[in-house]
């Protein structure tokens, strides 16, 4: 399910994480999925995790957090911090395109892989 605005908002505030299925891009013998998360961390910056992975999955295995990242030297993701959840949002659509209507609750972006493999 999709958050609102106010939910995403608040999730963030609160210190949940907040995720986004980006795109899939197929190649001739592989696949990638981008896909990005935003954190409130420690020390109340924001987080903009971006990921980039194979897509290693099926319907019995959808852990996309256990993917090959596409470059092993970050295994994190690529990561912006910013001061405020309007800043972190700002960034993460304007720079990987990512859409306010479309994020989900940490956790959630296995079930937008499963959709993708639905379909």
């Amino acid at each position: 399910m999709n958050l609102t605005k106010e939910q995403l908002t608040s999730n963030l505030r609160l210190g949940k994480s907040i995720e986004q299925w980006l795109s899939y891009i197929k190649e001739n013998d592989y696949a990638i999925i981008n896909w990005l998360r935003i954190d409130k961390e420690k020390d109340d910056m924001y987080s903009v995790s971006y990921f980039e992975v194979f897509d290693e999955g099926s319907e019995e295995f959808i852990d996309i957090y256990e993917f090959s990242k596409l470059d092993p030297d970050e295994p994190y993701g690529i990561i912006n911090t910013f001061n405020s959840v309007e800043e972190s949002l700002e960034f993460a659509t304007r720079t990987y395109g990512a859409s306010i209507d479309k994020f989900v609750s940490g956790g959630m972006i296995q079930e937008e892989y499963r959709d993708y493999l639905r379909r």
